[in-house]
């Protein structure tokens, strides 16, 4: 859908005074339907335990303070449940946006209302996602039943003004209405365009004061399932953005992109004498193309500090003072820089050791899958190094800190990428790591007493996309923090579960794995009846639930990235007790995508077991269709993981190893 026309340039005066007005609508509470105060069941969905009567957003995308978002949302609560889900209300944000103007009520079944106080509104961090904390401004709003009416409205106000808008169309609650005034960018001249994902809403409706409408009636909840696709790839939303009505081939948008981006940064990534003296210093006697990069990249993540990232050490008055850098022999003579200067330098530092190097766009499919159909730059955000070897192309991004040397972050590998050029720029699929790149490796060495207590020493280690996931996570918190996070990690686990002398190696460290160990006790592990003790080998799978518990399934199944898990137990048995039953699951094949594969074993005099177990799996993205199959794989590999081993008081050794 096109708007075709041109926004004239308005005073500061002018749009103060519109915007005001159309704040001041949306800040006011909305007249209550009694149909809505004497409503007893959904309507949306027939078993839902709450859905939103309205949920309305005002968007005004140049105001004063840069974008704002002004939300009004209005929940019936039918059950117990419904009271339980919406008891607490998070308002989530990210770094950089300002959540103002909170205000709530509950409205009872005879229309007498109860007003949220001020000081019931409190901040708290959601998630550390990555670099990205998310955080939340949260409240319980009062005397929530059955049968309640609660409306809460709040504005976030975003710092700058954007050309992109995004519009979310489905939530986490069936809506009888949602509904998006929207004022657009009055400085752009391009026609206002809008791609929706998942759902048909109407055309936008001219309202007053600027503003244009558009909403959508009856829209069921939105439900995650496990490993389901990106959010934005599977849930109705609308992008709002402006670009020219100048129609363009795929191929021919995304090669004039590439020549446009390639004028833009080739002086980024320029080489000089100094940057010539610390490629050579570098490579050192490196003969081989990929010893020299990975000498090259290596530099650049350890000695370039990365002042973007969340663990740098700096503080906000530090990062203030520090110089912008203008070339890769500033960031440099510096050693300091953000993740674009890291980059830049080690695009130069290669094209200084005689490699060729370019800046390389591309998507992020943990957000949405890229279409190179959409000739817009939106989902190509982005940005990495190719260089090419021999006559490949091969991409690095020294500025994630973690992601060792010939990976990518998961979100970036295995997708379409932009290699910028002159001439000639071309779509690249970059590298997929195999599942051995990413390891976790866990260790035990146990002892099991005659009254089922197990206790001993445990050690996993996490490599590749696991040991990003898991350094990003910790990196920047003290080592109490860390060291709570874990021990509660084992505790959701194993409930009974005693933890001491946890210890954490390299959480910060970008070359070595992930790893920490610690002493462990639990109480009741296994199960003692009579003379007999039944025992789950699978130490480090046990109080794990099904990967996938649902009979039916709503989403493709999508993993981020190949996988391997290595588990070895050494578990001491109390004397007095023999195997009884030898018996143990059988491996699984999982055709080109991997394997599973379990051995267990004791000594000859019963003291020692030995339980050894492997999952490598490579697939990535798997059909709904298939979703039975692939459910009946995983179930399989749970009911072996839960498999238990028999051990009789007295009985005679007659196993052997």
């Amino acid at each position: 859908m096109t708007f075709n026309r041109s926004y004239a340039f308005q005073s500061f005066c002018l749009m103060a005074m519109l915007w005001s007005g159309a704040f001041a609508q949306s800040m006011q509470w909305k007249p209550v339907d009694p149909v809505h105060l004497a409503m007893k069941a959904p309507v949306v969905e027939k078993d839902a335990d709450a859905e939103a009567l309205l949920w309305e957003v005002y968007i005004n995308t140049a105001s004063d303070s840069g974008t704002d978002f002004t939300n009004f949302v209005r929940i019936k609560i039918f059950s117990e449940r419904g009271k339980d889900a919406h008891s607490k209300i998070d308002i989530p944000y990210l770094n950089g946006v300002s959540v103002r103007d909170i205000a709530g009520r509950t409205i009872k079944p005879d229309g007498a209302i109860v007003e949220l106080k001020k000081d019931a509104i409190f901040d708290r961090e959601l998630i550390k996602a990555g670099r990205m904390k998310l955080k939340a401004k949260s409240f319980a709003l009062p005397g929530i039943e059955p049968g309640t009416i609660i409306e809460y409205r709040w504005r976030e106000v975003y710092g700058y003004i954007t050309n992109y808008v995004k519009m979310e169309l489905q939530r986490d609650i069936p809506m009888h209405l949602v509904r998006y005034y929207l004022k657009p960018n009055p400085y752009v001249t391009m026609p206002m365009k809008t791609l929706t994902f998942n759902s048909n809403p109407p055309p936008f409706v001219k309202e007053k004061d600027g503003y244009y409408r558009t909403e959508l009636t009856n829209v069921p909840a939105f439900r995650e399932e496990p490993n389901m696709p990106p959010e934005d790839q599977i849930k109705s939303w609308m992008l709002v953005y402006y670009s020219p009505d100048v129609k363009k081939a795929p191929t021919e948008f995304w090669k004039e992109e590439g020549k446009r981006l390639y004028e833009i940064h080739k002086g980024d990534m320029k080489v000089n004498d100094d940057i010539r003296r610390a490629a050579t210093e570098s490579v050192g006697d490196a003969s081989a193309p990929e010893q020299k990069l990975e000498r090259l990249f290596e530099f650049c993540r350890t000695k370039i500090k990365n002042v973007t990232d969340d663990a740098s050490g700096l503080t906000a008055d530090q990062l203030e003072k520090l110089k912008e850098n203008k070339s890769p022999a500033d960031t440099l003579k510096r050693g300091y820089g953000s993740g674009p200067d890291i980059n830049f330098l080690f695009a130069a530092m290669a094209s200084a050791a005689g490699f060729e190097a370019r800046y390389v766009k591309l998507g992020d499919r943990g957000r949405k899958f890229f279409d190179p159909n959409f000739t817009n730059p939106y989902f190509m955000r982005a940005y990495n190094i190719a260089v090419k070897v021999g006559d490949q192309w091969r991409f690095f991004d020294p500025a994630s800190t973690y992601v060792p040397f010939g990976m990518l972050r998961w979100q970036e590998e295995g997708i379409q990428a932009l290699v910028c050029d002159s001439k000639e720029p071309v779509m690249v699929r970059t590298q997929l790591s195999p599942a051995d790149q990413s390891r976790i490796r866990r260790t035990a060495r146990l002892k099991l007493t005659d009254d089922g207590t197990l206790e001993g020493q445990v050690r996993v280690e996490y490599t590749g996309h696991f040991a990003v996931s898991m350094k990003e996570e910790y990196d920047d918190e003290t080592a109490e923090q860390r060291e709570t996070k874990l021990r509660d990690a084992v505790k959701e686990r194993l409930s009974s579960a005693e933890v001491s002398n946890l210890k954490i190696e390299h959480p910060q460290d970008p070359l070595k794995p992930f790893v920490y160990s610690y002493t462990l006790r639990v109480p009741g592990y296994a199960e003692r009846t009579g003379k007999r003790m039944f025992l789950q080998p699978a130490f480090f799978q046990k109080g794990i639930g099904q990967m996938f518990a649902t009979s039916t399934r709503q989403n493709d199944v999508y993993f981020h990235f190949p996988w391997l898990e290595e588990d070895l137990v050494m578990m001491d048995l109390p004397e007095g007790y023999a195997l009884e039953n030898a018996d143990q699951p059988s491996d699984l094949g999982f055709g080109e995508l991997g394997h599973y594969k379990v051995n267990i074993g004791v000594t000859q005099d019963q003291r020692i077991l030995q339980y050894k177990r492997e999952l490598r799996f490579e697939g990535m993205m798997f059909p709904k269709s298939s979703y039975t199959a692939l459910k009946s794989a995983f179930d399989t590999v749970h009911k072996s993981d839960n498999h238990a081993l028999t051990f009789k008081q007295g009985a005679v050794a007659n196993v052997k190893q």
